[in-house]
């Protein structure tokens, strides 16, 4: 220390002569009490000195102002980790009034430096007389220094137990560190005096050493960090660290299983797992530590493994009413590679159950079977839909498949032909062995059923959905234009318009039934719009009515008897001559369609009148009117008339039926009754 001191005063003594030397001015030592140093800041051997500290000396007496401005006052500083000197550059001043000279640095001071401070006895250093400053006066301080570095964290912690057999020991330092100085030297780990190697390796600001080999179970272990451990600047850790920790000591184990130890009625498609108290290596759960087996027979499979779970999925599926065993070996093992105490077996019985048909639809030996049937069959348990197609169902005549499509819905499945069924045809149908529950257990035998259609009765119903709550459904207008009218457990609406054009209401009156306007409320109208459009769907599906294949007729229609079909007129078709009749032969559910392509008209008097025979109903009569309908004068009408224009009901005219008009009025005249079919 006194040896770096004496060359930091020398250094600035020779720079101060250097300075001063060229001024011309010449020592004269004056007789006298010659000036000294009375007191310095910091004082001498300071240390922590703040990095803006301002440099001053006081005198015993006042000086010369003029010369102390320039006098040789310097300030050496040197890294106490070595290098040069290095002269403090900066601005130098005297306080008259307190005899003080100051030296305020350029810059900061810089850490961790010895700094000399030297007022040197040339002539500039005098006092107010001419007294001299009569020999050097020098002192020193240093500043602060930089926070040595320090492991803030490890890993594993301090007397933590349990530690796998496989870690890697970390330890984190305060800041960045010499990556040169982190080494198998600086970083070690010890099992008591013995030296445990592995490779340290340095990343961010954490050391890690990776043992070369697993630790050994339930041992303690020493990690230590040297003082060899430096920052970049060279500063080493305060202390050795040491830090120990205990690895673990129990083995891990099967904690679950699915199926569970002696389960019963296990699917037949089941995929075996085990669950682990922990991760375990991937790479020891395989088919030779994971197996399964029927008594002695093996039975082959996939294993895989996932979180803490290996599964065991067989290659075909299990045998119904079979005790399977399931076995995880020692050879199971954690990432510290400590296997399973011993060998982990448990046993799981199959289901026995098989599944059966109860029921179909139609039965068998089923008669008079309608030609649109959906064909079902009911199982006694639900299946699984996957095996329930149009290859285990099927549907055939004779030894000709019905093409169709196959749904399956709780325990019902559903054969839907793409076409309606032939009348007085006998059709087979078949569930094969194909069909299987969930646990993969087929039905015992093919199950097959027959059942036969019935003749013709006539075409499709016409399905008029929320247009049907109507008697009276129009357009623009609905009027009782003369007299007492009414209309009896139906509904009156009009649609787009408004109620404003219902008129004649009374006398006409709507018995157990309401009117309802587009212009009532926003639900009305919308109501209103799901009825039109019903019964627009219900005119065009009329319209376009081809099975059975219509038939044609023309004119005046008065005094037939027709039985159920439909019947296609391209013009005007009229009942005036007589009554018509319409037989339904003895089916209740015998329809008819009248295709019109223009007006229909019934003509009063004599006949015009439609009379139903043979279980006939009026529900199921579609008259579709290409434009305007009349019901002639006091006629009794039977049937829907679905009229693209206008309806006008003929003063004493009655109907069982409905009068909906898409887009005009519908008129009643005088006294007249439409009643619900």
């Amino acid at each position: 220390m006194k040896t770096k001191k004496l060359l930091l005063t020398t250094f600035a003594i020779l720079l101060v002569v250097l300075i001063n030397g060229c001024e011309g001015d010449d020592f004269t030592p004056i007789v006298g009490q010659a000036p000294t140093v009375q007191s310095t800041v910091p004082v001498d051997l300071a240390t922590n000195v703040p990095l803006d500290q301002v440099v001053t000396l006081t005198f015993n007496k006042k000086m010369n102002p003029i010369a102390i401005g320039t006098a040789a006052f310097s300030v050496v500083g040197q890294n106490t980790l070595g290098g040069s000197p290095i002269e403090v550059m900066g601005t130098r001043t005297y306080d008259d009034a307190s005899n003080t000279m100051s030296f305020v640095p350029t810059n900061p001071l810089s850490f961790n430096n010895i700094y000399t401070a030297t007022l040197l006895p040339l002539p500039k250093v005098k006092d107010i007389v001419g007294n001299f400053v009569q020999e050097a006066f020098v002192w020193t301080f240093s500043t602060r220094m930089i926070a040595a570095p320090m492991v803030i964290a490890t890993d594993p912690l301090d007397n933590e137990t349990a530690v796998s057999v496989g870690k890697t020991v970390t330890a984190t330092f305060s800041e960045s560190m010499d990556p040169t100085t982190i080494s198998a030297t600086t970083f070690t780990l010890k099992q008591g005096s013995t030296s445990i190697s592995g490779v340290v390796t340095y990343s961010g600001t954490t050391a890690s050493f990776n043992p070369s080999a697993d630790l050994e179970l339930g041992t303690v272990y020493t990690a230590t960090i040297t003082t060899g451990a430096k920052n970049p600047l060279g500063i080493a850790i305060p202390a050795d660290h040491v830090w120990s920790f205990t690895t673990e000591t129990i083995p891990p184990t099967v904690i679950s299983t699915d199926p569970l130890d002696n389960a019963t009625g296990v699917p037949l498609n089941k995929t075996v797992t085990a669950t682990f108290s922990e991760p375990m290596d991937p790479a020891t759960i395989t088919d030779v530590t994971f197996t399964l087996a029927d008594g002695t027979t093996p039975i082959t499979g996939i294993v895989t493994y996932s979180g803490s779970t290996a599964s065991f999925n067989p290659s075909a599926d299990l045998l119904p009413g079979k005790t399977y065993t399931a076995t995880i070996t020692t050879g199971a093992k954690n990432p510290s590679g400590t296997p399973i105490a011993a060998n982990h077996v448990w046993t799981f019985t199959t289901v026995a159950t098989v599944p059966t048909v109860i029921s179909t639809d139609p039965l068998d030996n089923a008669t008079g079977v309608p030609l649109n049937k959906t064909v079902t069959a009911t199982f006694s348990e639900p299946m699984d839909p996957a095996t329930i197609t149009d290859v285990t169902f099927t549907l055939a005549d004779g030894t000709t498949p019905i093409t169709g499509i196959v749904t399956y819905s709780g325990s019902t499945a559903s054969f839907n032909p793409s076409a309606d069924l032939l009348s007085g045809k006998t059709y087979t149908a078949t569930i094969t062995t194909g069909a299987k529950n969930p646990s993969g257990i087929a039905i015992a035998t093919d199950h097959v059923w027959t059942f036969s259609t019935g003749a013709p009765a006539g075409p499709a119903f016409v399905d008029l959905k929320s247009a049907g709550q109507f008697g009276i459904l129009a357009g623009v207008g609905v009027s009782n234009n003369a007299g007492f009218s009414e209309i009896r457990n139906m509904d009156v609406g009009i649609s787009p318009g408004v109620r404003s054009s219902v008129t004649g209401f009374p006398p006409a009156i709507v018995v157990n039934g309401a009117i309802f306007a587009s212009d009532d409320s926003a639900a009305v109208a919308a109501m209103l719009v799901q009825a039109k459009q019903d019964l627009t769907d219900a005119y065009l599906f009329a319209e376009g009515a081809t099975a059975p294949a219509p038939a044609t007729v023309a004119g005046d229609q008065g005094g037939l008897t027709l039985a159920p079909g439909i019947y296609k007129s391209t013009s005007t078709l009229l009942i005036q001559s007589g009554d018509l009749t319409l037989d339904a032969q003895g089916d209740a559910n015998a329809v008819w369609i009248f295709q019109i392509a223009a007006d229909f008209t019934t003509v009063g008097g004599a006949g015009g009148s439609v009379i139903l025979i043979g279980g006939a109903q009026a529900k199921n009569i579609f008259w579709q009117v290409g434009s305007s309908a009349t019901i002639g004068d006091g006629t009794i009408f039977q049937g829907n008339v679905l009229a693209l224009t206008s309806i006008t009901m003929n003063s004493g005219a009655t109907a069982v039926g409905r009068m909906l008009a898409r887009n005009g009025s519908v008129v009643m005249t005088n006294a007249n009754i439409i009643e619900k079919p």
